[in-house]
């Protein structure tokens, strides 16, 4: 192509696939941050830092005379070089610009002192209030039900709140931090706890210290009455910061940590280069959980209770997550927000990568059908992957840079094989440890190590959008020697190798590899024999939509042989539309003994057992696994199934699953129950602990609400917000609301003050999410119920409504 013809390409393609936002570049380095140390305590009522902080930098390459730090809704004391006080400006709350007593050149240090309060409840300096970087919780401890904390999130530039820095990505440094606080409260930071002073007004000073640099919105400090239980791995610490209520289970939730840092390490060839590995659990945090260097902060859904975990941690896949990113985001960091992917595709395909070596693939396979089809119900088919224009760094964390970042990473590594790719990763991460990278670095080092051109690939999945829906059909020759598969790309062209499998007859199968390269394309192989079935990408490896419409018995037919697990999940969803058909019904009984207990669980929800007496060997097969089945899911799910039944002989048997460990079970068992004996149900729930019961909270609320005795009032309004915002049933949603009304009109002090307590919890949750799904629903049904207040003379609803709207958009 000539150089005026790629011009107007380039042009063309960049108003067709044009992000929403203005440009934004990687961050011009004048000085670079060569070490800081911070000397901080709090005046906690008030929500304020004072601190000191000791800035030492560098000219990044060109002489300079003048320093500009990151510096948001500060009281600016002092400051001074060398012990000489300096000129500076203060601009606009959010930069603080020194003047140095002259020219540096490269290579000079020079360390700036200042003296500063920082007061983060001010909101000067920045828009958003989860911007704030550092979050006093319950400063003035008026709430009984939650514990002072103090805690920090830097990402994406908001650790400049609390103190002085250069607070960009592309900027490493090594750091230390003295915390001053109550005895009584444990300190947590980045490094190694270097020493603990105890001062005479009934303080203690803490000294923390990391020597290995990272990027400035990677600092953390975390405060607060916490129970540290010690774990180690390969002689460094291992620690689990935990409220003492959770002391007994903090190994149970976090306790894979060691086994998933020797996973990774083992699996990149890189050695885990801190000096720990620390994750704390707060209250009220913004997010799900940030991979502060050695330090990880985790929202309070880490919290599980022992019938919870032995079902599953749901945490683990967050816990890996984290693990990763301290190879990929803390040892070598994406330089700009565009390239977050270098962070956050990694670690999101990390948790593939941990499920796939701890549980199997097709454990892993479910956990990436699930991300994909997270990213394609996120409809950002928009944006690329990498891009430069964002309205704010906030917009780039989406179901692009996590979950297809992941589902890319997935399709290299299979395009690459798992030793190209693997060493590939050790070669990028090499290269670049302790700096920042963007894409174009991992293409070359996997360039570098597989001898290929990857540009086709990167240009494709790095930067550019959408991916492949695909039409496929197939036709079989006149004498059945050949059959030809037909794709069609619906949309965007893609290429893209692509796996086809013909199997003729009793499961055998051949398997071709072709290239698909264009809007069209028909591809014709030899065969023996009228084909059972043809499947077109049988590993689940391309991120694509394909349509290709299948028989019943093809369905059958691949569920019997196909092994991947997403064609056996594809066959079972067309095979139970199909149940009247003995031969569908008995492949759907054969499902329930499938070696992935998703699956198992998947096919129980699909069984119809109408005409029970004709399905007796289904129904036999479902007893067995409601009582013998290894995972407590699939135990619970087949009581769901019994219970359907209504067969009173299933009465002991749900009476004893109500004695299960497993919170899951005792659910199933009570919903049996409950369709059997409701008096005697609800006698024996009462026996049940407040534990289990708040667990139960989905089906107890319902059942509650069917008499609407005042002595459950209490329970029901704890539980009220989650089924009037989360429940999308329309029959249960106007339950709840008419609930709403019963409890609102109560003279039930405590009723009223748990429904405002939910209300803000609530909002508290979903304020930071006001553009997705949950926010708006959030909202409409405020409004809702302003609508109610409005034709009440009800001051209670009134106050719940000026309470929740408050929480949510303060």
């Amino acid at each position: 192509m000539n150089k005026i013809l790629l011009t107007l390409a380039i042009c063309f393609s960049l108003l067709v696939n044009a992000q929403t936002g203005k440009y934004r570049s990687e961050k011009e380095k004048v000085n670079d941050l060569v070490h800081t140390k911070l000397n901080v305590k709090f005046d906690i009522p008030k929500s304020q830092l004072i601190g000191e902080a000791w800035i030492t930098l560098t000219p990044h390459f060109l002489p300079t005379a003048k320093v500009t730090l990151d510096a948001k809704g500060m009281i600016i004391h002092s400051v001074t070089l060398n012990g000489q006080k300096r000129p500076y400006n203060y601009f606009e709350n959010k930069e603080l610009i020194v003047d140095l007593d002259r020219p540096y050149n490269k290579d000079e240090q020079f360390t700036i002192y200042i003296s500063y309060t920082a007061r983060p409840e001010l909101g000067l300096g920045r828009e958003d209030v989860n911007q704030k970087g550092l979050f006093f919780i319950d400063p003035t401890d008026e709430d009984p039900t939650k514990p002072t904390q103090i805690w920090t999130e830097g990402e994406t530039e908001n650790n400049s709140n609390w103190f002085p820095t250069i607070d960009s990505p592309n900027q490493k440094t090594s750091q230390e931090l003295l915390i001053t606080v109550p005895k009584s409260f444990e300190t947590l930071s980045n490094g190694i706890l270097i020493s603990q002073e105890e001062n005479n007004d009934g303080t203690r000073t803490d000294y923390w210290k990391q020597d290995l640099k990272h990027a400035p919105y990677l600092f953390f400090m975390g405060v607060g009455e916490f129970s540290v239980v010690s774990d180690s791995w390969k002689g460094k610490s291992i620690d689990y910061y935990v409220e003492k209520e959770y002391e007994p289970l903090a190994r149970e939730i976090f306790g894979k940590t060691p086994k998933m840092l020797q996973f990774y390490e083992d699996l990149l060839g890189v050695p885990y280069p801190w000096d720990k590995y620390s994750q704390i659990v707060v209250r009220d945090y913004v997010s799900g959980a940030m991979e502060n260097t050695t330090a990880v902060i985790h929202s309070d859904a880490a919290y599980q209770k022992a019938g919870e975990l032995i079902d599953e941690n749901k945490q683990e896949n967050v816990i890996a997550h984290e693990v990763i990113h301290h190879w990929f985001g803390d040892l070598v960091t994406a330089e700009s927000w565009s390239n977050l992917a270098m962070n956050e595709a990694f670690a999101n395909y990390g948790e593939y990568l941990w499920f796939e070596y701890e549980y199997g693939k097709d454990y892993a396979d479910a956990h990436l059908l699930k991300e994909k089809e997270n990213y394609i119900n996120g409809n950002n088919y928009h944006k690329d992957l990498i891009r430069f224009q964002y309205s704010s760094a906030d917009d780039m964390f989406d179901q692009v840079s996590y979950e297809k970042g992941g589902l890319i990473l997935h399709m290299l590594r299979n395009y690459l094989g798992d030793k190209v790719f693997f060493t590939g990763l050790k070669k990028y991460l090499i290269d670049n440890q302790f700096g920042t990278s963007e894409g174009h670095q991992l293409r070359l080092a996997l360039e570098s190590v597989s001898g290929k051109d990857l540009n086709w690939f990167f240009n494709q999945w790095f930067y550019s959008n959408a991916h492949p829906k695909i039409q496929v059909s197939h036709t079989v020759g006149e004498f059945e020697d050949i059959v030809t598969v037909h794709i069609n790309q619906a949309e965007n062209v893609f290429e893209f190798p692509l796996i086809i499998d013909i199997y003729e007859s009793d499961g055998r199968k051949a398997s071709h590899e072709v290239w698909v390269d264009g809007k069209e394309r028909s591809f014709t192989f030899a065969i023996s024999s009228k084909p059972n079935l043809v499947l077109v990408e049988p590993t689940g490896t391309l991120l694509a939509e394909i349509f290709h419409t299948k028989s019943l018995e093809e369905a059958i037919y691949q569920y019997k042989y196909a092994q991947s697990y997403k064609d056996r999940k594809q066959a079972i969803e067309i095979i139970a539309q199909n149940q009247s058909n003995k031969q569908a019904f008995d492949a759907l009984t054969s499902a329930l003994n499938d070696n992935s207990h998703k699956l198992r669980i998947l096919a129980l929800e699909k069984l119809d057992l109408v005409n029970k007496y004709s399905k007796a060997d289904a129904i036999s097969i479902v007893e067995k696994l409601a009582q013998n089945d290894p995972y407590t899911l699939v135990r619970a799910a087949a009581n769901i199934t019994l219970a359907k039944l209504m067969d009173p002989k299933y009465i002991n048997h749900f009476v004893n699953s109500m004695n299960s460990k497993s919170y899951k079970v005792i659910e199933s068992a009570v919903i049996g129950l409950y369709q059997l004996d409701k008096e005697n149900t609800m006698l024996k729930v009462d026996t049940l602990s407040e534990d289990v019961k708040d667990n139960l909270s989905s089906i107890l609320t319902g059942y509650y609400l069917e008499t609407k005795k005042d002595k459950n009032m209490p329970y029901v309004s704890k539980h009220l917000i989650h089924g009037l915002f989360f429940i999308q049933d329309a029959k249960i949603a106007n339950q709840y609301m008419d609930a709403f009304e019963w409890v609102s009109k109560s003279d039930s002090e405590e009723s009223i003050a748990n429904l405002v307590k939910s209300l803000s919890d609530a909002g508290l949750k979903y304020k930071k999410y006001g553009a997705d799904m949950a926010g708006i629903n959030f909202l409409r049904k405020m409004l809702e119920f302003q609508d109610i207040a409005n034709h009440s003379n009800k001051e209670d609803i009134e106050m719940i409504i000026r309470k929740g709207m408050a929480s949510l958009l303060k």
